[in-house]
């Protein structure tokens, strides 16, 4: 037997960036310095980690989101049928980063020996390892139980989150937008709820403020769910947003990185692109703010972000011009692409 696999089952790209320093912490522990994973397909970790160089392969979990129609790994057999399809691939280590039992039981049922997991509930006695959490910790966030399961491992975890966009991804950036004029700022306009949503005449109007302030180039992001966001944000803004719409995560990525500063709802893409290193501006007015990156800035409503309640048009269009601009070079000078 040979082989590593990590099971990460949250389905979010911001969930899956979140864990890019725990899937690279156990990838160094590995004799060839990579790792299999297994997640949920809106991750989109195949394109998270296209070229990737400590992720071998992604293997799907088959269950079902909200509203969908269940998958092939879920109900009660859907374990069975998980453990038929990993059997397959004669994995020696199974790493768990969640407390469902589900996935130990299927990881022992595949016939993988070595079982690491949390181990905070009835998944612990699935374990072969009984280096687990203590069952007080059960109520921390996955990541950072996922940080504590590998120092009990000996696995030290830097736990700021970052992405290297691919050379290539760059180098078709570079290649798509080099003309344009410096500074480039991203606007990442999706999000999965609507109490996360700045809306189409915030970022139209912060689009035409930046225009008249710092001049350059705004790039509207976002997935092809958001193709009508960005053409209603350019209808609003007129010629001064470049769409950037459905761009595969490789390609967002290094959007984002060769941006000079990236202003965005609380999505995945903004994850993403603060892990990239580039100066980011959150805008969290339903969703708590983002502490992990020492790069972002999170702005909030006078009142503060509660979870779930749509405070964002509180964020005023001025608060988010003031945050890009102490963003930006203070003497106009940019590292590449200068207009």
């Amino acid at each position: 037997m040979a082989g590593t696999l990590v099971i990460q089952p949250l389905p979010g790209i911001g969930d899956m960036v979140w864990h890019l320093p725990h899937l690279e912490a156990i990838a160094r522990a590995c004799p060839d310095g990579a790792v299999s994973v297994l997640t949920k397909r809106r991750s989109r970790a195949e394109e998270l980690f296209a070229g990737s160089t400590f992720v071998r392969d992604v293997l799907w979990l088959e269950r079902a989101q909200s509203g969908e129609r269940p998958g092939r790994h879920d109900g009660p057999l859907g374990a069975w049928r998980l453990a038929a399809d990993l059997r397959m691939h004669g994995f020696r280590t199974a790493w768990i980063l969640h407390d469902s039992p589900r996935y130990a039981l299927a990881a022992r049922l595949a016939g993988i020996p070595e079982r690491h997991g949390f181990g905070t509930g009835r998944q612990r006695r699935l374990l072969s390892d009984r280096r687990v959490l203590e069952r007080a910790d059960r109520h921390l966030p996955t990541v950072d139980k996922a940080t504590r399961l590998l120092a009990l491992h000996g696995l030290a975890v830097d736990p700021t989150p970052r992405f290297e966009p691919a050379a290539a991804a760059s180098a078709g950036i570079a290649a798509r937008h080099g003309h344009r004029p410096r500074p480039w700022i991203g606007l990442g306009v999706g999000s999965s709820e609507t109490f996360k949503q700045w809306g189409v005449e915030r970022f139209a109007a912060l689009a035409n403020r930046l225009a008249a302030t710092v001049g350059g180039t705004v790039f509207a992001l976002g997935g092809p769910a958001e193709a009508a966001l960005v053409e209603a944000i350019g209808a609003a803004a007129g010629d001064t947003v470049v769409p950037a719409v459905g761009l595969p995560l490789g390609e967002a990525a290094a959007l984002a990185r060769a941006c000079d500063a990236v202003v965005g709802n609380d999505t995945g893409l903004l994850n993403l692109s603060a892990a990239t290193g580039v100066a980011t501006v959150g805008l969290f007015g339903g969703s708590p703010p983002l502490t992990q990156y020492p790069n972002l800035i999170a702005l909030q409503p006078p009142e503060g972000a509660v979870y779930r309640v749509d405070r964002m048009a509180a964020i005023e269009v001025e608060a988010v011009v003031s945050a890009v601009q102490a963003c930006l070079s203070p003497d106009g000078s940019y590292a590449v692409g200068d207009g």
